[in-house]
């Protein structure tokens, strides 16, 4: 979960790497270094918390490192050991001439560390990450042979990890590996830019190698060796990045969430793009390998996701049982990584990320596609680990989300789920052909809808300030909208710190209702359909015990005046429809708390964007 960086090249380093840090701030902000050779050496420069303090470090030193053109950095999601500046990388073995950064976690680093500790090595840190750079030195030592050194290091160690590494006697190399943790590296003229992920390198290049698992590249500003994992030379796969730079610009809102909540609209309409011409016309999915006789042998559909994928896949669930009839399992991949897997060649199974990086996740998916179940994976990067494993594609084309929290990229992945959903119905004949005409029409104006609601959010503005200084919410609802009730909590303790949970509404009765008072607000999520009634009835239940009441809804059922204190409303939609309209408003509303609470929007404590570690 932690950003590496790494520079090779004629240009002033120590520019290129803060700024590759700061577009990969997402990733973690525990603490944050660079190391950058100099004339005489390596000089290591490292803050706890948020980069701006790694700057502040950096500014008397300005003479010191003016003319160096190496160096790689790090920004850190504390794993093993405290937020220190003694933790914080880059790590250096006891001579101090090899310097590393790390991203991911060494399994077996105890050991490890024991055997070094018996060689002799003096450790400094509590981190997993020094023991690489110690083993390194260790081997660096017997060979005299940079890439060698790392080459041997690393068949050493379990778990995961993406490096960097320099060493005094190289002015102008790098030497870079992974292992289950992503690593691109920058293609431009006499130079190479390195970094976890491609917001670090895009203002730079826009041709890329993406480094394969155990694979060691060799870096100097003129020069790209890359080794397979049986030591072979081979030639680097280069791709053209599909992003710009002007993803990584605000445009003008306060913070990138409040962006890209607006950015809605627009990514509901990118996604459809190419796949959804006429609601006459069958759904186009082109990188969907499912065919008749396949989905005819398929039993079940297992999806795996966590956080927002998580809340996406329960959707999913939904829309893939009422419309195709094939039972659906969603799991969280954490969970479904530690029993035993049952899936086959009957079995579908969908990976849902984001980064396509989630560790958990591709755990999971290599699980299952070693029995032999057809793959499909949902992404917001066709050029991600998970991406490389698929058998079958959905790319989102939400764009580069840099807020932690995400928004953008949950509703493209629900409009992917309504795609897939579509998509097999139509192939197996599950639907009536009116019915998915008069599905498609709707999906189509999708976009017009969110529109309406973030032209109007003074409401939405007024109850949240409303709100803003209760210690604990509960968000209530009822069968499609279960998933965004709890979404929309997750939204809101992510960004506010507050205590927010989503419940089944017919649960509410069942043990959370003991909560209830004149202090707890409740949000219904109570849009038209089958459970109207019923989540009317619960909401009245929690009304019934003082409790604060708020509505979202797209009726206009008159009854609603007197029951809520706050009434959110939303354009009508078919209650299928009902989870892309209804999150847009919650999203907002946990955005306006924390701001009214002061709280970072973006960079909320303790969370990281990408979560690459089990």
């Amino acid at each position: 979960m932690c950003g590496i960086v790494g520079y090779v090249g004629y240009q002033p380093v120590v520019d290129i790497l803060i700024d590759g840090l700061e577009q990969l701030e997402y990733r973690g902000y525990d603490s944050s270094g660079i190391a950058v050779k100099t004339s005489d050496k390596i000089e290591v420069f490292k803050a706890e918390g948020k980069l701006c303090n790694l700057r502040e470090v950096l500014k008397p030193n300005v003479d010191l490192f003016k003319d160096s053109t190496m160096g790689i950095g790090h920004i850190r999601w504390a794993t093993h050991g405290a937020p220190t500046v003694l933790n914080a990388h880059p790590h250096t073995c006891n001579c101090g001439n090899i310097a590393i950064v790390h991203n991911g976690i060494i399994e077996n680093y105890k050991e490890l560390r024991e055997q070094l500790e018996a060689k002799g090595c003096v450790f400094k840190s509590q981190t997993d990450t020094e023991t690489i750079a110690h083993l390194i030195g260790q081997k660096y030592a017997e060979v005299k042979d940079l890439t060698k050194a790392v080459e041997l290091a690393t068949k050493e160690l379990e778990g995961a990890y993406a490096l960097c590494v320099m060493h005094n006697d190289h002015k102008n190399k790098i030497v870079i590996t992974k292992r289950n943790a992503p690593l691109v590296v920058g293609i431009g003229e006499g130079e190479f830019f390195i970094a976890s992920d491609v917001p670090a390198i895009i203002k730079h290049t826009k041709k890329a190698v993406y480094l394969g698992d155990n694979q060691v590249a060799t870096l100097t500003p003129d020069s790209f060796e890359l080794l397979s994992a049986d030591g072979d030379i081979i030639q680097p796969k280069v791709e053209i990045l599909p992003w710009e730079p002007v993803a990584l610009s605000k445009m003008g809102y306060k913070h990138f969430m409040l962006k890209e909540i607006h950015e809605q609209p627009d990514v509901v309409r990118n996604i459809l793009f190419g796949k959804l011409h006429t609601p006459d016309e069958p759904i186009i999915l082109d990188e969907v390998k499912l065919t008749k006789d396949k989905l005819k042998e398929l039993n079940r559909i297992q999806i795996v996701a966590c956080g927002t994928s998580l809340h996406a896949a329960m959707v999913g669930k939904y829309l893939i049982e009422q419309l195709c009839e094939i039972p659906v399992d969603v799991e969280p991949s954490s969970e479904y990584i530690y029993r035993k897997t049952v899936t086959d060649s009957h079995t579908l199974v969908v990976g849902v990320s984001q980064s396509g990086e989630t560790a958990d996740t591709i755990t999971a998916i290599k699980q299952s596609k070693a029995r032999g179940s057809h793959i499909l994976i949902i992404t917001n990067r066709p050029d991600s680990a998970m991406a490389r494993l698929a058998d079958s594609l959905i790319p989102v084309n939400a764009g580069i989300e840099v807020s932690v929290a995400a928004t953008k990229s949950y509703t493209a992945q629900l409009m992917a789920f309504y795609l897939l959903a579509l998509y097999m119905a139509e192939i197996k004949n599950s639907v009536e052909q009116s019915l998915l005409i008069n599905l498609k029409s709707e999906m189509m104006i999708l976009p017009q809808k969110i529109e309406q609601i973030l032209s109007s959010t003074e409401n939405i503005q007024k109850c949240a300030r409303a709100y803003a200084n209760t210690r604990d919410f509960i968000y209530i609802a009822r069968g499609i909208n279960f998933p965004t009730a709890l979404e929309g909590a997750l939204k809101l303790k992510e960004i506010s710190y507050i205590n927010a949970t989503g419940y089944c509404a017919g649960e509410l009765k069942h043990g959370p209702i003991a909560m209830l008072d004149e202090t707890m607000p409740v949000l219904s999520i109570l849009m038209k359909g089958c459970v109207y009634e019923k989540l009317l009835t619960n909401s009245e239940e929690a009304k019934a015990r003082n409790a604060r009441m708020i509505a979202l809804t797209n009726s206009r059922d008159e009854k609603l005046e007197s029951l809520f204190d706050y009434i959110l409303r939303v354009p009508d939609v078919q209650e299928i429809f009902s989870p892309v309209i209804s999150m847009v408003p919650l999203q907002l509303l946990a955005y306006y708390i924390s701001e009214f609470l002061g709280k970072d929007v973006d960079q909320p404590r303790n969370l990281a964007k990408s979560v690459t570690v089990e």
